[in-house]
């Protein structure tokens, strides 16, 4: 009786020689002779069973169908592609089986010459097609439009103080925008809602449908990266005075309503807080003179959190009330927001913003209003040197597998009950050597065990493979590329395993509550801390993140006090082996040494990292790898069948990936030199044996997942994947 297997993936970096290693030539996609092609697995046309909602934490369409989306971000001047490249963008996203794109700040490179809040003619219609290409695959789109806008001198009469936020310039990409200031000003505001509620009104020519109409729209975002406890609303205020006295008069009313008087805010505050100011913020505050304005920068927030988590003195009410006015200010905008875009007919999901707000106090309040709004996102990276571009330096080459739960994966401490949870951008970045083991690290924990709905991993600049690992740019050569082996490669399989479920949703492990009446006053209830150093976030506190490796974690807002625990992982850590189960028996963790996890389930099995010359033995299936790090996944290719019903194995070998000439230096934590095209594989040795089946047949396919005509021989029930002689990241097994 044959048995079919279906899908094996390996990816690995050990340290053989530069000489050793493969050019990545990937081919054009031979539809009949294709064994990674995806196409059939993406339900065209996007939106046939309606519009995407939430019931409890779950997306479903309309007719109740369960969804997740495995998805890319598209950014900027890319969203307005020309027809050809839209057409080969969709086909190419489509093959890899990613079915949802993330159209990410395309507003500002399409904006009218004089207005703000339309685009251009052309530019519409080129993002239309794209739109009507990406339907048609069966691929649908969210929209995030806006990061820091740009008004326009047309704008003008509609602002405050336009001439202000002209003239704001903060030495980067976010000058002369409405970044921090639309939080709470009511004519930026406008100016955003009218710019979206534009978008959504635009009929699409291609589809004969408005956007708010086109259920292939799955989400609204009303802000990328921005928050009113972010320190850029400081930076901008700075800038801008009209808006400052505008939030100082705001803040005012606020306190007056609350405290009726000079006399009873002084005593409620202390007079250590009217010194305060005095020596922070060199301003003698007096309510009936409104010169209080409330601190934006998250930092001292967060150093009074620590403080009082420290126990010496409790957290002051003058910051607890000023977090709760800004916490207002934010869930009023979005309020706000969310009403005009629902006045639109707009049936999707609506999400707010995806940035953090430092620790504690102002990390929840920013979260509540994100999770009054609708499904939560957020943002996480890991990896790479300095600045946004590859070049020669210092960078951080750690695996994320060192410890379980940590880099992007730790975002997942900020999932919320009764909430959908989106990773709308992601990446491991460039040169960091094990980045590929980031893809599989989400699809199997995050988009697996815990149950997020949907990742977007950051970014699609090109519609097929870069030729650098970097974006292909003498001025600004990007280092977030998902167009390279070690992204878009691996999700032929993975895109398989996260829509046919293959990994169990773990059950819950840890609630933190989170009391909103406490909270307003500075109390968080537990201890945890959060750093942020630029685009990347860590985590630790009351719940370590290891427990992300063994079941699922989140928070819970809740009307009164419940205490938080700590969660009992004895159950599932071997702390002698350092070894984590997942509570689903599907997952283990083994940090004993550099780190690797074995995928154990039905439809998909595998190894991904520092395994070199281990024996895993996963049910009937053994893997011994000869690389120092690898990732292998076996799955298989039919939609509704285990790897035993299935008949096909498609097998995945990639390592580590590099630009021809890249340097490095001996410890392999400087870059030297960045390198040139084309992008170098280094080939995998893997001994794949399978108790009581028989291997048929081994074929070679190419980069592109195309058959070739050669073969590999079997031992019965053992085969050698060589990647030196094959040369090759792609084969197709066929056992009995």
């Amino acid at each position: 009786m044959k048995t079919v297997f279906a899908f094996f993936l390996i990816i690995s970096g050990c340290y053989a020689q530069t000489n050793d290693w493969f050019v990545f030539k990937p081919e054009k996609v031979i539809a009949e002779r294709n064994v990674i092609r995806m196409n059939d697995w993406l339900d065209a046309p996007a939106g046939k069973y309606g519009f995407v909602k939430f019931d409890g934490e779950k997306l479903i369409f309309s007719d109740r169908t369960p969804v997740k989306f495995w998805g890319v971000n598209i950014s900027g001047n890319s969203v307005f592609t020309d027809k050809k490249s839209a057409e080969q963008w969709s086909e190419t996203l489509a093959n890899y089986g990613v079915n949802s794109v993330r159209f990410h700040k395309f507003t500002t490179p399409g904006m009218q010459d004089s207005i703000s809040t339309d685009l251009k003619d052309e530019k519409y219609n080129r993002m239309d097609y794209f739109s009507s290409k990406l339907k048609g695959k069966g691929i649908y789109y969210g929209w995030s439009p806006i990061y820091g806008h740009l008004p326009k001198i047309g704008d003008k009469d509609d602002l405050l103080a336009y001439n202000e936020i002209a003239a704001a310039d903060l030495n980067n990409h976010l000058s002369r925008s409405t970044i921090g200031l639309v939080n709470f000003s009511e004519d930026l505001q406008n100016l955003h809602s009218k710019l979206i509620l534009n978008l959504l009104d635009h009929k699409n020519p291609y589809t004969g449908l408005r956007y708010a109409d086109d259920p292939a729209l799955i989400f609204v975002e009303i802000q990328n990266e921005d928050d009113i406890y972010f320190a850029t609303t400081e930076s901008m205020l700075k800038k801008c005075p009209t808006y400052k006295k505008l939030l100082n008069n705001q803040f005012s009313d606020w306190l007056i309503n609350k405290y009726r008087n000079q006399e009873n805010l002084k005593k409620s505050w202390g007079t250590k807080a009217f010194e305060w100011g005095k020596e922070v913020k060199g301003v003698s505050w007096d309510l009936n003179k409104k010169n209080i304005i409330p601190v934006v920068n998250h930092g001292i927030y967060n150093y009074e959190f620590i403080e009082a988590q420290k126990g010496s003195k409790g957290f002051p009410l003058f910051l607890a009330d000023m977090a709760s006015f800004l916490f207002e200010k934010q869930k009023e905008y979005y309020v706000k927001l969310k009403t005009k875009i629902r006045a639109t007919g707009y049936k999707g999901l609506i999400l707010s913003s995806n940035w953090q707000a430092g620790s504690g106090i102002t990390h929840y309040l920013n979260l509540y209003a994100d999770y009054l709004t609708g499904m939560i996102d957020r943002h996480n990276y890991y990896g790479g040197g300095t600045g946004h571009t590859l070049k020669p330096g210092k960078f951080n080459n750690d695996s994320m597998l060192q410890k379980p739960g940590s880099g992007l994966l730790s975002t997942g401490m900020q999932q919320v009950s009764d909430r959908p949870f989106s990773f709308s951008e992601w990446l491991s970045i460039p040169p960091n050597e094990w980045r590929a083991e980031a893809a599989p690290i989400i699809a199997a924990y995050g988009m697996g065990l815990q149950g997020w709905d949907a990742s977007f991993s950051f970014n699609s600049e090109t519609p097929d493979f870069t030729p650098t690992i970097q974006i292909p740019n003498k001025i600004w050569p990007g280092v977030y590329n998902v167009m390279t082996p070690s992204n878009l490669s691996l999700y032929p399989a993975l895109a398989r395993m996260i829509y046919r479920n293959d990994i169990k949703e773990g059950a819950v492990i840890s609630t933190r509550f989170i009391d909103i009446k406490n909270l307003n006053t500075g109390k968080l209830g537990f201890n945890e801390t959060i750093e942020q150093q630029g685009d990347v976030k860590t985590f630790q506190g009351i719940v370590p993140t290891e427990a992300l490796a063994a079941g699922k974690i989140l928070v819970t807002f809740t009307d009164q006090f419940k205490k938080t625990h700590d969660p009992d992982l004895s159950t599932f850590r071997d702390l002698k082996k350092k070894i984590i189960r997942s509570n689903t028996d599907q997952l283990l963790w083994d940090y004993s040494d550099k780190g690797f996890i074995t995928i154990n389930s039905p439809g998909t099995k595998g190894v991904v990292g520092f395994s070199k010359e281990k024996e895993i033995v996963l049910d009937y299936i053994s893997i011994k790898i000869k690389n120092t790090f690898a990732i292998v996944l076996l799955t298989s290719l039919d939609k509704g069948k285990s790897i035993k019903e299935s008949k096909h194995i498609l097998v995945i070998t990639l390592a580590r990936a590099k630009n021809k000439g890249m340097k490095f230096n001996s410890d392999k934590t400087k870059l030297l030199e960045v390198g040139e095209a084309p992008i170098l594989l280094e080939p995998v040795h893997v001994e794949l044996t399978f108790k009581d089946h028989k291997i048929i047949e081994t074929t070679i396919l190419d980069h592109a997942g195309n058959r070739t005509d050669r073969r590999i021989k079997a031992h019965r029930n053992r085969v050698l994947l060589d990647g030196n002689q094959y040369k090759t990241i792609y084969y197709e097994m066929t056992i009995k």
